[in-house]
């Protein structure tokens, strides 16, 4: 039986995408301003791109993005892929438990998990730096992908792995030949977001750098105190077209991998 939405529903939901996307294409409409003033349009221009790419300092801020997220894009969907795997060994009770604190990360407010990772990195004599940065996007990330990853096996089932270990093959054998490729596009859909995060994080990262760690984030939030500039509206674009990329893309791993059917024939 056919269900009837109320027509004020969609107009609500119209409401929201507004409120949503309207302030993000005003970003991305006047980044190509050739005016410096933000409510004066005087013409189509790539020139903010292209002094964008000459600023030093956003190359600076780029990079350490750019190592901050990759290595700890790494760790994180190595210690996520292994909690959730470990997760399936255990009792129901055991698992609630466990899985309960691996949630934390997710659940508390970025500002309290950036105060608390400041506080025990003073404690230690950790010096603030890109090291700090990397070990905080680790502590939220990995979560994110240990979510992603358990999901992928909750829907995989322990048939093929049974079948495999009757047919005599050992648990790397298991694991190479059946297990991994299975949540493949989970680890990857997972890497890919955490890969994300990390370089759109602002808060935890405010917290933990030090004065030769600004990443884009934390550089962009520097220069719109000074005010709002056609090249921070072009820096921003441009991590919207990355973000929304990469989020897109790890969708579409994800969505490929649940339609993808399980092989029947099992390689040794």
């Amino acid at each position: 039986m056919k269900t009837k939405t109320h027509p004020l529903l969609g107009f609500h939901s119209l409401l929201m995408m507004l409120f949503i996307y309207v302030p993000i294409a005003f970003i991305i409409a006047y980044s190509f301003n050739s005016s410096r003033l933000a409510a004066d349009w005087s013409g189509f221009t790539l020139d903010w791109y292209v002094s964008l790419f000459k600023n030093r300092r956003v190359i600076e801020a780029l990079s350490n993005s750019l190592i901050v997220a990759g290595v700890s894009t790494v760790v994180s969907t190595m210690l996520g892929t292994m909690a959730a795997l470990s997760m399936r060994t255990l009792n129901r009770k055991m698992r609630a438990g466990m899985g309960g604190l691996l949630y934390l990360p997710i659940i508390i407010p970025d500002i309290i998990m950036g105060l608390s990772l400041l506080v025990l990195f003073t404690q230690f004599h950790i010096p603030m730096g890109k090291l700090t940065i990397i070990l905080a996007h680790i502590t939220f990330s990995m979560s994110y992908v240990y979510v992603v990853v358990s999901t992928r096996l909750a829907g995989m089932g322990k048939q093929l792995e049974e079948a495999a270990n009757d047919l005599g093959a050992s648990a790397w054998q298991t694991f190479r030949y059946v297990t991994f490729p299975q949540i493949m596009p989970g680890v990857v859909a997972g890497a890919l977001i955490a890969f994300t995060l990390s370089l759109d994080d602002f808060m935890v990262s405010f917290f933990v750098s030090g004065p030769s760690s600004t990443t884009l984030p934390i550089y962009i939030y520097g220069q719109v105190k000074r005010g709002i500039s056609p090249e921070i509206n072009a820096l921003c674009t441009i991590l919207i077209v990355v973000s929304v990329t990469l989020i897109l893309l790890a969708q579409y791993i994800l969505n490929r991998g649940k339609g993808q059917k399980k092989q029947s024939v099992l390689p040794f």
